[in-house]
């Protein structure tokens, strides 16, 4: 099942305090490539009656039907990749980018 950390879930609820889309759903997108790797893209939407609609940490989401198989098992985090530079990334064991996480 899809999962984000509590840094994701805090950033969201930042970010749609930001924008003036409180009351809004998040929208999950992603697409397979013919490398295998996954694009993924997301924003702030109203729900549709084909949409699958998840909580997750309290945040409320939305996706459509053909983009849960691929992210059943991606955990979405908010992370500073370089000092200052802070992005949503996706852990995804059906990416063909995916490394796990290493055993500390």
């Amino acid at each position: 099942m899809f999962d984000i950390t509590e840094a994701a879930a805090n950033q969201i609820r930042a970010a749609a305090a930001q924008g003036g889309t409180v009351g809004m759903m998040l929208r999950l997108a992603a697409r397979m490539k013919e490398d295998g790797s996954i694009d993924y893209l997301m924003g702030f939407d109203e729900a549709s009656e084909e949409d699958i609609k998840i909580v997750v940490k309290g945040v409320e989401m939305v996706m459509l039907p053909e983009t849960v198989p691929l992210l059943d098992e991606a955990v979405m985090d908010f992370v500073e990749l370089k000092k200052g530079d802070f992005r949503f990334i996706f852990s995804n064991p059906l990416d063909a980018n995916y490394s796990p996480p290493s055993e500390a």
